[in-house]
């Protein structure tokens, strides 16, 4: 069973390091390239694997609707959702005796950063690593002026720009790899999805 606060903890697999292995390219995508790829993103989903801390892994599916709204959608046996909206991240564990989400303000955990209104990878501070790996282009941002909440680890492929995974690192140093599918942009997604005042109503 994932705990309450895993998609903020985990640790990176076989799964993650083998990926996306390939012919070495000559340098990054420009990090200019990745902010207006990433400000193009307003609403796609894609199915993802989780690799968590304690080495379990779970599956389902992702729902992006930026600014400032994502959707963990778990696959059984799994009973989590978790879902960013209206600032705040909440956290709904179905194996719970409680039916009040855990919640805590979506600034707080490094997935603002590329759920932001203007993602700008460019801000003096943010990006603490650019690099190249094969035919990946390696991205390590922070909040620049909340460093504490830990950092991003994002990998994207050309040809074109494709987001292929995250890995978010928190303030403990804990680490959860989200490996995504194709991530497909789609022409809206339902309100519902992020709101948390309907979801906690649904469960009532």
């Amino acid at each position: 069973m994932l705990s309450r606060r895993t998609f903020l903890a985990g640790t990176v697999g076989a799964l993650a390091a083998g990926t996306f292995a390939g012919p070495a390219a000559a340098a990054p995508i420009p990090l200019g390239t990745l902010s207006q790829y990433l400000n193009g993103l307003t609403a796609a989903e894609a199915e993802f694997t989780q690799i968590n801390a304690d080495g379990t892994i779970a599956t389902g599916t992702l729902y992006i609707n930026r600014p400032g709204r994502m959707r963990f959608d778990y696959n059984p046996p799994e009973e989590m959702l978790v879902m960013a909206g209206g600032g705040q991240v909440a956290v709904f564990d179905g194996a719970s005796n409680s039916r009040t989400p855990e919640q805590y303000p979506l600034s707080q955990t490094p997935l603002s950063i590329i759920l932001a209104r203007n993602v700008n990878l460019g801000q003096a501070g943010m990006v603490t690593g650019h690099r190249q790996e094969g035919n990946k282009t390696i991205v390590t941002a922070q909040d620049p002026e909340n460093p504490q909440y830990g950092s991003l680890e994002m990998v994207f492929t050309p040809g074109p720009v494709q987001l292929r995974q995250w890995v978010v690192v928190d303030g403990q140093g804990n680490r959860t790899t989200t490996v995504l599918g194709s991530l497909s942009r789609v022409d809206g997604l339902p309100s519902r999805y992020f709101s948390i005042p309907t979801e906690i109503r649904s469960r009532s």
